[in-house]
């Protein structure tokens, strides 16, 4: 649902969600990144994925990226995407990263104003990814220094345990 309109519907609508929860289940025994689930009365309501940065270009610097921070569509806007994301910029801090940065896809729209809210900027870098079609995204980047404490959100996690 957040990339209906943005990357091509023939795409969306040939994935196989089998093959990719086998590939998910795959990336999470390599260990390269740590992914954590929020978790509420109404069972699963996101995760989080943060780990070191993979932008060659950064490679021995102290930045951590948050890979991916997913909600069920009937969870935006309340509040949990913005405590996932301050738990990944506490906890890539207390790694002793400095700076965090994530990718976007220019067009979405509602992503680039969520992180421009959370405090993150662009830093000039882009990059084509093909999800179906060619997709310019760019990278956002935030200094950890000020990573505030996670605030409750409405209908908050219980728990956000890692997988």
């Amino acid at each position: 649902m957040a990339y209906r309109g943005l990357v091509p519907d023939s795409y969306l609508d040939s994935l196989d969600f089998d093959l990719r929860a086998e590939r998910f289940r795959e990336s999470l025994a390599t260990g390269k990144g740590e992914t954590y689930v929020a978790e509420g009365d109404q069972g699963v309501l996101g995760f989080l994925t943060i780990g070191v940065c993979r932008d060659p270009e950064l490679a021995g610097e102290p930045v951590g990226e948050i890979w991916g921070i997913y909600l069920a569509p009937r969870h935006w806007r309340r509040g949990i995407g913005r405590l996932l994301c301050r738990r990944g910029e506490e906890m890539l801090a207390s790694r002793h990263y400095t700076q965090a940065v994530l990718w976007v896809f220019d067009g979405n729209q509602a992503a680039r104003g969520f992180y421009e809210a959370m405090g993150y900027g662009t830093d000039g870098a882009s990059k084509v990814l093909n999800p179906g079609a060619p997709l310019k995204a760019i990278r956002y980047r935030k200094r950890l220094t000020s990573a505030e404490p996670s605030a409750p959100a409405i209908g908050a996690p219980t728990a956000v345990a890692e997988l």
